[in-house]
């Protein structure tokens, strides 16, 4: 839970808003091929429920200061340019959450997982 106080009160924005922004898109961008599990509770929670994807899956959200960090990590399609499919990642990632919920996004980080044929 991300908390925020200014002068009219609190504002509280959950994980799963951020997982669902952040997920839709990064997914979108182009040489994506899915994400990745970031850490031992989404790998064992995919291997009980093999076949489902989960919305959070491979995104991890945390306040710095006046804004945000994200990680994401990604699966990328074989035969393309991670370095420019990472670029337009952190474009797209920045621009969605800064629109989306007012807060500024300090940092990005995307961890290239695996590779996927076509």
């Amino acid at each position: 839970m991300i908390r925020l106080e200014n002068h009219l009160g609190v504002i509280e924005i959950s994980q799963p808003f951020f997982a669902t922004l952040i997920g839709n898109a990064a997914s979108s961008c182009f040489g994506v091929a899915g994400m990745a599990n970031s850490n031992a509770r989404q790998g064992i929670r995919s291997f009980l429920n093999k076949g489902i994807n989960f919305v959070d899956q491979g995104i991890s959200v945390k306040k710095d200061g006046d804004g945000l960090i994200v990680d994401l990590h990604i699966i990328v399609t074989y035969g393309l340019n991670i370095s420019a499919i990472c670029q337009s990642i952190v474009n797209k990632v920045r621009y969605t959450v800064e629109e989306a919920t007012g807060l500024g996004v300090h940092k990005v980080n995307v961890y290239v997982d695996g590779m996927k044929g076509e």
